[in-house]
């Protein structure tokens, strides 16, 4: 692939979220960088407009400039028969993201995405794994906060036990701390949809239930265990947890790794990710509040209402409002045999989640499969599974992230 033009292009540069995802980039790729980058989208007048706003930062001037449509599979096509690295902002994926990952996987061109939507993900594997396989092409779903800090947090917890101990844990426990931010435009407009097409079609429904959708074919499913809509009082934190809404995406991730990495951590590994709350009270306000919310948004009513006072894609906080956001997640690994012998990690992040954050995250998994040897084949990959431990460590040193091991509570 060295006669590419291009070792990465970024697709959707002009959203809002893409052209933070472009600032990085141009932030991190210096005027002697000898990796060759293009922003791409719909319009040559948006993309010209970008990129003289990233000149002010010195990289500018050094970034050429795509057009292709999500309704033009011969664009994108040429897209991916362009660059080494695809790097994706332009969602909901159900709707524009298709074409896309074909030609990704059928032109050998590594791409990363944002992507929450978990039934289009198992769609994608089902229809391309073969040709990503056969061309090479690594395919990296889920580069954002969904589901970056849940899969490499489970990785760096499970790695921890290990040199403490010689032993992977058969359970990890995930749960969310303290956050400042919100879900982004695009995340939103995703469920949305997702909600809108499960209430249409009961085999959807039932896949979005199985927390096994992204196993590899053939591969018998682990141990059973529903999705938690109420409230959990978890003895391993001593705290009130409610359902976090973006464990439907988060716990299939990491079961995949799992997998993935030839079940290193068991067949029977479980992992589990919750709110924690301050009170039992707490922890049934939220989920009485998630559930109504989810309700609210099953009907086509209900959904357009919801539209009315959520962001839309495209649509997103202040720069001031994403540098004063932040999150943390920890992650109890249980030994097998000994359970005061257990580790807990914690991953913090200094911006919000849904925009400051993640645009960093997917630039840092895109300069990833640029710059790095990731030592694996073609094929559909999670985050950890693909690339955990070297996009751990730009993830500290280059998007406010850090993985740190804690003592219990």
């Amino acid at each position: 692939m060295d006669d590419r033009p291009y070792d990465l292009i970024l697709y959707g540069a002009t959203g809002f979220t893409g052209r933070l995802v472009a600032e990085h980039l141009a932030a991190r790729i210096d005027a002697g960088s000898p990796l060759r980058w293009a922003i791409a989208g719909r319009s040559d007048t948006k993309l010209q407009e970008l990129r003289e706003t990233l000149s002010e930062s010195g990289a500018g001037n050094a970034i050429d400039v795509l057009t292709a449509e999500s309704d033009d599979p011969a664009s994108l096509h040429e897209l991916a028969r362009s660059t080494r690295v695809l790097c994706s902002t332009v969602g909901p994926y159900a709707m524009h993201g298709s074409d896309l990952v074909e030609s990704c996987a059928r032109e050998g061109t590594d791409y990363c995405d944002l992507t929450g939507e978990v039934h289009w993900i198992a769609e994608m594997i089902e229809a391309h794994q073969e040709s990503a396989q056969e061309s090479g092409a690594r395919i990296v779903h889920s580069c954002g906060f969904d589901s970056i800090p849940s899969d490499l947090g489970t990785w760096f917890v499970q790695e921890s036990l290990r040199e403490a101990h010689g032993v992977y844990a058969q359970r990890v426990r995930g749960r969310v701390g303290k956050t400042r931010g919100s879900a982004s435009g695009g995340t939103i407009a995703s469920m949305l949809g997702v909600v809108a097409e499960a209430g249409r079609d009961a085999e959807l429904r039932r896949r979005l239930q199985d927390k096994y959708l992204l196993y590899p074919a053939g591969e018998a499913p682990g141990p059973k265990q529903r999705d938690q809509f109420g409230p959990v009082f978890d003895s391993c934190f001593s705290r009130w947890t409610a359902p976090f809404v973006m464990a439907v995406i988060n716990e299939r991730i990491v079961r995949r790794s799992n997998a993935l990495l030839e079940f290193s951590w068991g067949r029977d590994f479980n992992y589990d990710e919750s709110l924690l709350c301050g009170s039992r009270a707490q922890a049934l306000a939220i989920s009485l509040g998630l559930g109504a919310g989810m309700l609210t948004v099953a009907s086509s009513p209900g959904r357009r209402l919801a539209q009315r006072f959520l962001p839309s894609p495209g649509e997103g906080p202040d720069r001031a409002a994403r540098e004063a956001g932040f999150f943390e997640l920890f992650f109890h690994a249980e030994h097998p045999e000994k359970p005061d012998l257990g580790v807990r990690a914690r991953v913090r992040g200094d911006r919000d989640p849904g925009y400051g954050a993640t645009s960093r995250m997917l630039g840092e998994a895109a300069l990833c499969l640029a710059e790095d040897s990731i030592g694996v084949d073609g094929g559909f990959w999670t985050p950890a599974s693909a690339m955990a431990g070297m996009l751990l460590p730009r993830l500290e040193k280059n998007a406010g992230l850090s993985f740190e091991l804690v003592e219990d509570d």
